[in-house]
């Protein structure tokens, strides 16, 4: 296994401090592909059902349904073939809870691995470097809140999938449950919006860093791990686990809070970006430090509002000692352009974004995910409103991002270049 990852030009290794890890064995360019992986098995969210194939996550607008539960799409008779191993485990249930089928996403992902479990017996294809049980549990960091969540997922799971499946015993279930809480993925699309949930073994080899060194992104049920730098032969792997737009403290809480670490990479260590992200507003006398810090803890404490009159009041409480590129500032801007863009007022939501994107090109990495997706969604925007040369500025700036971030064959790109020229 060894030698076959070397040909690929990764291997797994101690990493200092870390323990396991995953390094490059020979130079990879910006927007290089160094891995690419299968899912050992994932599931769509409930809320895109309709949307996207069931089995190959494509998004169309004709797809068909399943003729017995009537809830699950797929693009063909192919695609529901390959699924039906998976959806069986839900199919007749759906129609016998009725509107009591309600397993969490990650209960569904567990019932489908312990059947992909059963079903296959040898090391699949997402296990090249990592076999699904050396992940990493932390079952004895999680607190009293946390090990009640996935208590009550297990019950999820014996009462939603127990005709279907063998279930194991309860630490092994455990322990399985708290092995996809920290080493699952969100699959997102093009705009962030979550698609749905899997696990890759093998890119969960991989350690975090607040400055990593490559980003994941999704083709269909697909992992692809590329550069977003230019490393050479020996250089960890490092992708981020956490939105890394926010201070050091808030991301470490974070990490403690979902992956039970504290982060010690050279931006943690440094603070460097930390003022800049916690600017504070010029003003003749300076604001006092117990002035900051109160509204640091309001700002944490501000609920992601649905109502927009709610976000321009607390907008208007932190900007009296915040700068408007405080990060904190930029957090209620997006939930206000997101409840512009839910009560239909386009004109709000690119007020609002515009502002967003001239602080996020300073605060974020040069080729983030969240910059390229509020580009697609102001891009879309201008769409809408039939301002075309704003439109494909737009998408232009989104492209060049996801050049790197997804390369350059990806349907996303090839969709965007289909957008621009029937314009």
């Amino acid at each position: 296994k060894r030698s076959e990852a070397r040909k690929l030009g990764v291997e797994r290794f101690d990493s200092p401090g870390k323990g396991r890890g995953l390094r490059v064995t020979r130079a990879f360019q910006v927007g290089e592909l160094l891995l690419s992986s299968q899912a050992y098995s994932y599931v769509l969210s409930v809320k895109e059902r309709g949307e996207h194939c069931e089995s190959c996550f494509t998004r169309k607008k004709s797809l068909a349904r399943c003729g017995k539960c009537k809830k699950a799409f797929y693009c063909d008779v192919k695609c529901q073939k390959g699924d039906w191993a998976m959806h069986r485990l839900e199919c007749s249930a759906m129609n016998a809870f009725g509107e009591k089928w309600c397993p969490s996403e990650i209960t569904r992902l567990v019932a489908r691995i312990l059947t992909k479990k059963k079903m296959q017996k040898d090391r699949c294809a997402s296990e090249k470097l990592l076999l699904l049980g050396e992940m990493q549990s932390h079952t004895e960091d999680m607190d009293n809140e946390r090990r009640e969540t996935m208590e009550a997922d297990v019950a999820g799971l014996h009462q939603f999938f127990s005709k279907h499946l063998e279930i194991p015993g309860h630490k092994d279930l455990l322990t399985l449950f708290s092995q996809v809480a920290c080493n699952g993925f969100t699959i997102e699309d093009e705009e962030l919006s979550h698609l749905g949930t899997a696990v890759y073994p093998d890119v969960a080899l991989i350690n975090h860093s607040c400055r990593p060194s490559v980003i994941v992104t999704y083709s269909g049920t697909s992992a692809h791990v590329r550069a977003l730098r230019d490393m050479k032969p020996g250089d960890e792997v490092l992708i981020s686990y956490i939105d890394v737009l926010y201070p050091t403290e808030d991301r470490n809480n974070r990490l403690r809070e979902s992956y039970y670490f504290t982060c010690q990479c050279e931006e943690c260590e440094s603070r460097s970006m930390d003022q800049a992200k916690l600017k504070a507003r010029k003003r003749s006398e300076p604001i006092e430090p117990e002035a900051i810090s109160n509204m640091v803890r309001y700002a944490r404490k501000s609920p992601a509002s649905t109502l927009l009159e709610m976000c321009e009041q607390s907008l208007d409480e932190m900007g009296a000692v915040f700068d408007d590129s405080n990060v904190y500032m930029l957090h209620m801007m997006y939930q206000a352009m997101g409840v512009c863009l839910y009560m239909q007022d386009p004109d709000g939501a690119i007020r609002y974004g515009e502002k967003i994107a001239k602080y996020y090109r300073k605060l974020y990495p040069a080729y983030s995910l969240n910059l390229s997706s509020l580009y697609l969604k102001l891009g879309r925007l201008y769409f809408g409103m039939e301002r075309n040369a704003e439109c494909i500025g737009m998408l232009k700036k989104a492209k060049a991002i996801m050049e790197v971030t997804h390369g350059k064959e990806h349907f996303y790109l090839t969709e965007l270049d289909r957008q621009m020229k029937e314009m």
